[in-house]
């Protein structure tokens, strides 16, 4: 007669480390971990920036007078091309892109899709405070032209500008990939995001308020938020029993707001 028990698998059976961390299904499988190594291996570009920087890197200020001594020379040629920076680095600044994202938090929140709106307050806030922390950190001065066609005030590196567009593009993306069913609407949704995020990095350079690796800093800090706070997300998403998503393809919760949830 056989007693009943407890039954576990042997040693052998078990699966490994790696095959637990590549497994889709686990909660820290292979979406979570390449979410957390995409992470990761954008942090160490920033702090391996950040640290030349700090170093006063003669290569990389070299680079950076040369590329904003271009750019700068090209808007003093463009005076019409100069306004509309202007106007988009105002339009599209650090300030009416956190009131954007306000707005849609609540328009979230309206559609009952309070996790999600979650994610959103969380990825801005987040970014939004580590970029004047490091500013502050790294103290860099912005450049000082003899003929400025823009003026900004504070420190310089990471620029604020291409953060926060870095991050409102993430936002937009996350969001709104479960809305857009064909790849046209899709390829429209990744395309507008990089615009936003190139065209607003390029008008801070062009208009001299910011040295083109504070450009990148901001783009590199800006898609580490968002890896991490998807990252993040994802974990949580597991833990409370919600089906896995391929957060490229559907968004980091397309199971809110009434839209129906692709998982796969």
């Amino acid at each position: 007669m056989s007693t009943s028990g407890p039954r576990t698998l042997p040693p052998d059976a078990r699966p490994s480390w790696r095959r637990r961390r590549l497994d889709r299904d686990h909660s820290l499988g292979l979406r979570l971990t390449l979410a957390s190594a995409a992470a990761f291996l954008v942090l160490v570009p920033f702090s391996l920036l950040a640290l030349l920087v700090l170093a006063s890197s003669s290569p990389l200020h070299r680079w950076d007078a040369t590329v904003t001594d271009a750019l700068h020379g090209w808007a003093l040629d463009r005076p019409g091309w100069t306004r509309f920076l202007i106007v988009w680095t105002d339009v599209l600044g650090p300030m009416p892109l956190r009131a954007a994202a306000l707005v849609l938090v609540i328009w979230l929140v309206r559609r009952q899709a309070r996790r999600l709106a979650l994610w959103v307050a969380t990825t801005m806030i987040v970014g939004g405070l580590l970029g004047p922390l490091l500013k502050l950190l790294v103290g860099r001065h912005r450049p000082d032209l003899l003929d400025p066609v823009a003026r900004a005030a504070g420190f310089a590196f990471p620029s604020g500008h291409a953060l926060n567009a870095t991050l409102a593009a993430g936002v937009l993306v996350m969001v709104f990939l479960p809305y857009a069913r064909q790849p046209v609407q899709r390829a429209a949704l990744w395309g507008a995001a990089l615009v936003l995020v190139v065209l607003t990095g390029f008008t801070r350079v062009a208009l001299g308020v910011h040295w083109t690796s504070d450009v990148v800093g901001g783009w590199l800090l800006g898609a580490a938020v968002v890896a991490a706070t998807t990252a993040a997300f994802t974990t949580w998403r597991h833990h409370v029993g919600l089906p896995s998503v391929r957060v490229t393809r559907d968004g980091v919760d397309p199971g809110e707001g009434g839209e129906p949830t692709r998982v796969g």
